[in-house]
């Protein structure tokens, strides 16, 4: 497999999880849905976010805890998914990239190690999700991978 194909088919998985996640809270009627789930939400969408502006060379106003609303979270968890495809097929992954994190501290890593990143951070914020939903008497959503090979 293609390291491209790789990081394609893993973030098909991030946008697919993530929409249903959003489309989830959008359709909350149960009243579950609370600030903390809502926190952890956008600070996974902002983030994939800021990493993809990062890559790119690209200035990003976007604070890595801002809270937008729900609504508008379905258009930047596709226009991160679009931004992350166009990386994939435009940068080396092996390229190393130099950066400044929120925290004003500079940092460098390749692509690939980024692409990761952005992936297994959506990952694990929405297995947080998921269980402080389950918390709040709601049933989670399964993002396993394999689920979503099936």
């Amino acid at each position: 497999m293609k390291m491209e194909s790789f990081y394609k088919d893993f973030f098909d998985y991030t946008y697919h999880y993530n929409n249903k996640i959003i489309t989830s809270f959008i359709d909350d009627n149960e009243g579950k849905i609370n600030d903390k789930l809502i926190v952890l939400l956008n600070h996974t969408i902002n983030a994939h976010e800021i990493w993809n502006a990062r890559i790119i060379g690209k200035a990003c106003t976007t604070g890595v805890w801002e809270i937008r609303p729900i609504i508008d979270l379905e258009e930047q968890n596709r226009a991160n998914y679009k931004c992350s495809l166009q990386i994939i097929e435009t940068h080396d992954v092996n390229s190393i990239i130099q950066y400044t994190n929120s925290k004003s501290q500079n940092f460098e890593n390749s692509v690939k190690d980024i692409l990761f990143h952005i992936i297994n951070h959506s990952t694990y914020h929405r297995g947080q999700i998921a269980t402080y939903y389950k918390q709040e008497g709601g049933i989670p959503l399964i993002s396993d991978y394999i689920m979503y090979k099936r």
